[in-house]
């Protein structure tokens, strides 16, 4: 059992995903089946033994960044009623927390490629926060976008060289797509809320700037898997069941994953 319980396949993909179908199912009553993304990949993060806050390292603030994600989102669902000036202001405020994240490594750069790396950064998790939480009352287009930005973060990071990013965007993808599959048996009610959104939009992002920027991922793979959440918008088949909604919006999501995938095999080919 140990040795099951160390295996990195089992650590980013079994473990999150029945983790996470647990919460999700545990939960749905009271209307906050989303957790089951921050419980996954926390879950992963706890077997893969990367808990801690000394020293706290990049990699270590991306883990506290994507932990505050569905707490913040549990508030966001239950405290407050949310209006058009929430999503925005989450989105500013992760965006301003993950250059908080990479601060250190901005820090040793010239001011103009700081600069010019942490705006970048900045936007692409406000763009990703703002379209992918605009998706909560949506179960089935939010499950399939958290599946690709899962998914499409951990194998860019695996391609471009980096294995513990790699198993953290995979564990993601698996506890997102856990949700998805609780979506897809039981409907529209299920509720995705800023409680799953926010998670999965956040910590894939940031994992995806973090193999950008500790490891070789190319700044174009991150552009292709902040298209996930526009991509799920395409029409859908809306008389049709939810299982064969979450399979077209997984379809289209998985367009722009792929491409980020391309990107960053080809960045490291060239490498």
């Amino acid at each position: 059992m140990p040795e099951l319980l160390t295996n990195p396949i089992i650590q980013s993909s079994a473990a999150p995903f029945l983790v996470g179908l647990v919460v999700a199912w545990i939960l749905f009553p009271i209307r906050l089946a989303g957790l089951a993304a921050g419980a996954g990949f926390l879950a992963a993060v706890w077997m893969i033994g990367a808990f801690g806050l000394t020293p706290l390292t990049a990699t270590r603030k991306i883990v506290v960044l994507a932990a505050a994600a569905p707490v913040l989102g549990v508030l966001a669902d239950l405290a407050f009623k949310p209006t058009r000036v929430t999503v925005p202001v989450l989105g500013v405020l992760f965006g301003a927390g993950s250059i908080w994240v990479f601060w250190s490594v901005l820090a040793q750069k010239p001011t103009g490629e700081a600069a010019l790396l942490g705006a970048g950064i900045f936007a692409l998790v406000l763009w990703t926060v703002v379209f992918t939480v605009s998706l909560r009352d949506q179960a089935v287009r939010a499950g399939a976008a958290g599946l690709f930005l899962g998914l499409g973060a951990g194998t860019a990071a695996v391609l471009g060289g980096s294995a513990l990013l790699g198993q953290y965007g995979l564990a993601l993808g698996a506890a997102c797509g856990s949700f998805l599959l609780l979506a897809m048996i039981l409907g529209k009610r299920v509720i995705a809320g800023a409680t799953f959104t926010l998670t999965a939009s956040v910590a894939a992002m940031v994992i995806a700037a973090g193999a950008m920027v500790l490891a070789k991922v190319p700044w174009s793979s991150l552009a292709a898997i902040a298209l996930v959440p526009v991509a799920v918008r395409l029409p859908l088949p809306e008389k049709w069941p939810a299982w064969i909604q979450a399979f077209v919006a997984s379809f289209y999501a998985l367009a722009p994953a792929a491409g980020a995938w391309a990107l960053a095999w080809q960045s490291g080919r060239a490498a």
